[in-house]
């Protein structure tokens, strides 16, 4: 944990005077998204060298130079290209069981921790240039592809391979199973490559014969390499484990949330498991607030289209109706017209199942069935706080149709969603 500020390390170590630290930070509220060190870089006042030395001392972290250290093949072979791309980290060293990486930003702690829970080593972080982080990946991975193939191929030389064939592996419990290393590595690895790749859905699906995996990227399903059939009931239950599910029920569907920190961003799955003949599948949705753009100039319409939308989001009263299939991007439409509207003088509050984006300025309220926190019923209490925009995650029944209508006619906009093919089949529905 740092305890001293970078800008005071820099001035304690004698590289920037208490009047140019100042300048700093005169500089940096100019552009609040622009760390301090690469605000004095820029500013020239300090090298990457010096920011690189400052940080490692602010967490307490050895600096190493990459472009130096000889890292062994064994060593490299224990992180997947893809997260070393993912978290900016470059494996250095192992000794006694303790995992060594260089880092690009060693105040990304939570990257320590996933990899801990992904190799099952203890990790611990040096600090190093960025750019030679960069370099040193792309370097040393040139020769190599990171697959779900290198995975599996990890995953049976850790099991016996006539168990592997008979589908008789047996670690002493379930539990064991589920939370044994190559069960981890091989469901991380699959929510990893789904997030680098963009993916908008997960499917794990439970067939006699196999168990695939599936992602869904641009509206298109692509097939994984299937992992072993008897591991199935493990990958599901450790999805399971990971969304604070009841891993003992598997007769009724459940619901439930993954949170993930990927990269210093964070990213949001919904799970949905459903029983099925030959066991549970589990879709997730991806929630990558990194990937989605709420700016309307980018969502894809022509600037006819997009000029009128813009004159109907900004009228006073009313109801707008954003329809499609499931994925033709109805949610990141309206919050991108929610992010133009948001502004001081306007009160926008939000009620949806679930809450997919969080968006500063904006109040939003979460469904909750199970407690009659239904749509109805918070559209009910929303107008009893005052707003000027609305939006209603979708409307399902008659009752929040019949108040959203009512709203609209009271002096307020109400946004909303409906699940048709096209808007003219909105009427009907």
């Amino acid at each position: 944990m740092a305890t001293r500020r970078l800008g005071q390390i820099l001035v304690d170590l004698g590289y920037i005077t208490e009047d140019q630290l100042w300048d700093i930070l005169e500089e940096q509220k100019k552009s609040p998204g622009e760390v301090i060190g690469q605000v004095a870089i820029r500013m020239g006042l300090v090298t990457q060298e010096q920011v690189t030395e400052a940080l490692a001392e602010q967490w307490g972290m050895p600096v190493v130079n990459l472009k130096e250290t000889t890292i062994p093949p064994k060593v490299l072979e224990l992180v997947p290209q893809t997260m070393a791309e993912i978290y900016k980290i470059m494996p250095i060293s192992l000794k006694d069981d303790v995992l060594t990486v260089a880092m690009a930003d060693p105040q990304n702690m939570a990257a320590l921790d996933d990899l801990r829970n992904f190799l099952g080593y203890d990790v611990r972080g040096a600090v190093s240039n960025p750019k030679d982080v960069e370099e040193a990946i792309a370097r040393h991975y040139a020769s190599q592809e990171d697959s779900i193939e290198d995975v599996l191929s990890s995953l049976e030389s850790e099991m016996d391979d006539d168990d592997i064939r008979s589908g008789a592996f047996d670690l002493g419990s379930e539990e064991e199973l589920v939370n044994s290393a190559p069960i981890r590595k091989l469901v991380n690895m699959v929510l990893l490559l789904a997030i680098k790749d963009q993916a908008s859905d997960i499917h794990m699906e439970p067939f006699e014969d196999e168990f695939k995996i599936r992602v869904r990227s641009d509206g298109v399903l692509y097939e994984m390499v299937p992992p072993p059939r008897h591991l199935g009931n493990a990958i599901t239950t450790r999805i399971k484990v990971m969304a604070n599910l009841d891993i003992a029920e598997r007769r009724l569907p459940q619901d439930g949330r993954i949170e993930l920190n990927v990269g210093g961003n964070p990213v949001d799955l919904r799970v949905s498991v459903l029983p099925t003949m030959f066991g549970e599948s589990v879709v997730m949705r991806v929630l990558d607030r990194t990937v989605v753009q709420l700016d309307l100039e980018k969502i894809g319409m022509d600037p006819t289209t997009l000029a009128r939308f813009r004159e109907l989001i900004k009228l006073p009263n009313g109801i707008i109706l954003v329809t499609g299939p499931t994925g033709s991007g109805k949610t990141t439409t309206l919050y991108s017209a929610l992010n133009e509207l948001n502004e001081i003088d306007t009160k926008i509050i939000t009620t949806e199942d679930p809450i997919e984006y969080d968006i500063d300025g904006l109040v939003q309220v979460q469904v909750n069935p199970d407690i009659d926190v239904t749509f109805a019923n918070v559209l009910r209490s929303i107008l009893r706080h005052d707003p000027d925009k609305i939006l209603v995650g979708e409307i399902r029944d008659y009752e929040t149709a019949e108040i959203a209508v009512q709203s609209a006619l009271t002096g307020h906009l109400v946004f909303s969603t409906l699940h048709t093919n096209d808007a003219p089949s909105s009427i009907t529905r």
